[in-house]
């Protein structure tokens, strides 16, 4: 199961990933609860052309605008692995190993205190359970917890792709890739394999082809109701 990125075109879905839309759930602080689905996609065995550009008229496939607006789809990330650009954050019971170039504005890690309070204050029960919960909800993988002897904490997920509608800011978000999902480049560079990773569908991301939160301000991603 793999995602194909053509050269300033669209992405190239394995026909048999199944692929549903999410909403975002978020409290009245504007942090995220969690997901609930929204409409599923068939699956068939024929390719998905997924827009990557932002400005298709018929999201999330393409429609073939890129080439109408230049699109400029250059892979712009250093292609270096998580744990390659992690830092470690050292927490009261677990660690989290952070990588901020890859923060997707999700804001689960906004309730409450927030996921960095609940590292350092991991003793508390309420505070572990938060961290664990969030380290494992971050859909970007931005941070990943593990315990003190390294070992990462990881939800088991199944190979799936979530089509990210952000309620709470009415704007669509990224492709949030699940369970393991091989991203080719234009090149047929393989990237870094990971349990979650986000990609950007706004075309207006400075870390392509992953998202890093552009679409919060992107006008042509603004939810049509």
């Amino acid at each position: 199961m793999k995602i194909k990125i053509l050269a300033d075109g669209p992405y190239v879905v394995d026909g048999d990933i199944p692929m549903k839309e999410v909403i975002t759930e978020g409290d009245q602080e504007g942090a995220t609860l969690d997901y609930k689905e929204g409409q599923s996609f068939a699956q068939t065995q024929t390719a998905k052309y997924i827009c990557r550009c932002g400005h298709s008229a018929k999201k999330p496939f393409c429609d073939g605008k890129h080439n109408a607006i230049d699109f400029d789809g250059a892979e712009t990330d250093n292609r270096k692995t998580f744990q390659e650009e992690a830092e470690i954050e050292e927490g009261a019971v677990h660690d989290a190993l952070v990588n901020e170039k890859l923060c997707s504005t999700a804001r689960f890690c906004d309730r409450g205190a927030g996921f960095w309070a609940a590292l350092i204050n991991g003793d508390i029960k309420e505070q572990r359970e938060y961290a664990e919960e969030v380290g494992s909800k971050c859909p970007s993988g931005r941070f990943t917890l593990v315990n003190k002897d390294g070992r990462p904490i990881e939800p088991e997920l199944p190979k799936e792709i979530y089509l990210v509608k952000d309620e709470p800011i009415k704007r669509l978000g990224p492709l949030y890739l699940r369970g393991g999902i091989q991203i080719i480049g234009a090149d047929d560079f393989k990237y870094d394999l990971r349990n979650r990773a986000t990609l950007c569908r706004c075309g207006a991301s400075q870390n392509k082809p992953f998202c890093d939160g552009a679409h919060t301000k992107c006008e042509h991603m603004e939810i049509k109701e």
